[in-house]
């Protein structure tokens, strides 16, 4: 399906951002978001107000078995998760989706965000750990990710597409144009020796999490991956680290067809450490963005597709940064944004 006919609205360049920040503060975080990013707001994840907050922790409330010890979060499927898996299956066959909402103790600047007043925006933003990523990092009682347990695996996929659409249901009510990014990074190892999870099981693992999510669904992966899994499963964006693989993507041919059906590319062009935002500046980072453009459309991509399906981001989310760094990436984004729309979108 067509990304933008079916939304109604284009995306051309608009900045909008990952996921997390620097701060501690919910309501400063959300004050820098609107100001720079008022056209795609998105709530901000924030790892060093709690350890509840750091993306495999934050969605993690309700899950079957799940034990959190200080800084560890694991699942015990030693012990008996008979009822609770029945509870998980109950809320997502009847879509009790208050069953497995996200409290602000575990995201405060979502619950900010939802109370924050919006200008209007074109669309707002959320984001979430993807199936792939969490069950590969969080582990059973023997510290194996509960990826490789069949049970487990699909209590996943539940889950998290439970806590997805309860997410979606909030985020509508500052917008009706709503944008859901899964965050993939642990993509960068599918199909290492370390990784013994076929393809065809990560597609079907993004697809079930996927299921009955209406909002523009984005995938999100900050390292290089084989970006072939990703571009032949329904996603809507892609959101890759630019700034440092801004030319693996062009290797892959289903790009064209991707793009062809409507896909979005996001490119995570501006960084997000201090050293490197210190030094640059909007002009060589266009120059870098229509440079990655330019290795598409020699690949048969066209140019108007290209200007028209983009998002710009930072490479990955802002917490590395300092909050002066975190100001300093959104206030480049929203100025490099501003010049490619002046220079390329007619």
């Amino acid at each position: 399906m067509n990304t933008l006919s079916r939304t109604g609205f284009h995306l051309s360049g608009l900045p909008t951002a990952i996921g997390s920040m620097p701060h501690k503060e919910p309501a400063k975080a959300c004050s820098l978001i609107a100001k720079y990013l008022s056209e795609i707001p998105f709530w901000p994840q924030l790892p060093k107000r709690s350890f509840l907050e750091n993306m495999y922790a934050q969605y993690s409330d309700g899950f079957p078995g799940l034990v959190l010890e200080q800084d560890r979060i694991y699942v015990n499927l030693s012990q008996g998760i008979d009822e609770p898996l029945e509870k998980l299956y109950t809320a997502y066959i009847e879509n009790k989706l208050e069953d497995f909402g996200i409290s602000k103790e575990y995201a405060a600047g979502l619950h900010e965000f939802l109370n924050h007043r919006l200008s209007n925006p074109v669309a707002v933003k959320g984001q979430i750990t993807g199936p792939f990523t969490w069950g590969m990092t969080v582990t059973d009682e023997n510290r194996r990710p509960i990826l490789y347990d069949e049970t487990a695996a699909d209590a996943v996929v539940k889950h998290l597409n439970l806590k997805a659409r309860w997410q979606e249901s909030r985020l509508r009510e500052l917008s009706d144009n709503t944008i859901i990014f899964f965050d993939e990074p642990y993509m960068s190892a599918a199909g290492s020796a370390f990784v013994s999870i076929p393809r065809e099981r990560i597609t079907e693992l993004i697809e079930g999490t996927f299921e009955n999510v209406q909002s523009l669904k984005g995938v999100h992966c900050c390292g290089n991956t084989d970006w072939s899994i990703l571009l032949n499963t329904s996603v809507d964006i892609i959101n890759f680290d630019a700034y440092s693989y801004g030319n693996t993507i062009a290797l892959y041919p289903e790009v064209k067809d991707f793009m062809e059906r409507g896909g979005v590319i996001a490119w995570g062009i501006v960084p997000r450490e201090d050293k490197f935002l210190q030094n640059e500046a909007v002009k060589n980072l266009l120059d870098r963005l229509t440079g990655c453009m330019a290795g598409l459309e020699r690949k048969g991509v066209s140019r108007d597709k290209l200007l028209k399906q983009s998002l710009l981001t930072p490479a990955c989310g802002l917490e590395p940064a300092s909050e002066e760094g975190a100001e300093r990436a959104l206030e480049l984004l929203a100025d490099l944004s501003l010049a490619f729309r002046n220079k390329y979108i007619k």
